[in-house]
């Protein structure tokens, strides 16, 4: 289990059924991946990441069609963690919505939910702070 051994695929075919497991073992819960299909389908792009044949990381960028896009979901596996992998994840989707805003001419900004935990690890990839707003209804 090395990083070195990691390969990352943009926009890949994922079988959702490991998405969902990949997301019990990180975040806990269930997840049988039957709702990722949906999600999926409007996503501007996703990046996962794979050792052999396991998928050990994942990242969504959703998209309201206009300039905005969104840094969604980003999940590594915990037996992976603190390797680079979640790092990788989020560059090369940063790299796949801006060659998405290429082919649109639309995206301008790609947005990340603040955790203070991560915000290192979200300046590290090239995010800076900025003061937002947000209701929760659930």
């Amino acid at each position: 289990m090395s990083a070195d051994s990691v390969s990352y695929h943009v926009r890949a075919e994922i079988d959702l059924a490991d998405l969902g497991k990949l997301r019990e073992a990180a975040w806990g819960g269930q997840d049988d991946g039957a709702w990722w299909k949906p999600v999926l389908e409007r996503s501007l792009t996703w990046v996962t990441a794979h050792d052999g044949e396991a998928l050990v990381g994942f990242v969504n960028v959703a998209w309201d069609g206009g300039v905005h896009a969104f840094l969604l979901d980003t999940t590594v596996h915990p037996d992976w963690q603190r390797r680079g992998i979640g790092t990788q994840l989020v560059r090369r989707a940063a790299e796949a919505a801006q060659t998405g805003a290429a082919q649109t001419g639309k995206v301008e900004w790609l947005h990340v939910d603040f955790e203070a935990h991560l915000s290192e690890f979200y300046a590290g990839c090239g995010f800076q702070s900025t003061a937002a707003g947000l209701v929760r209804w659930k």
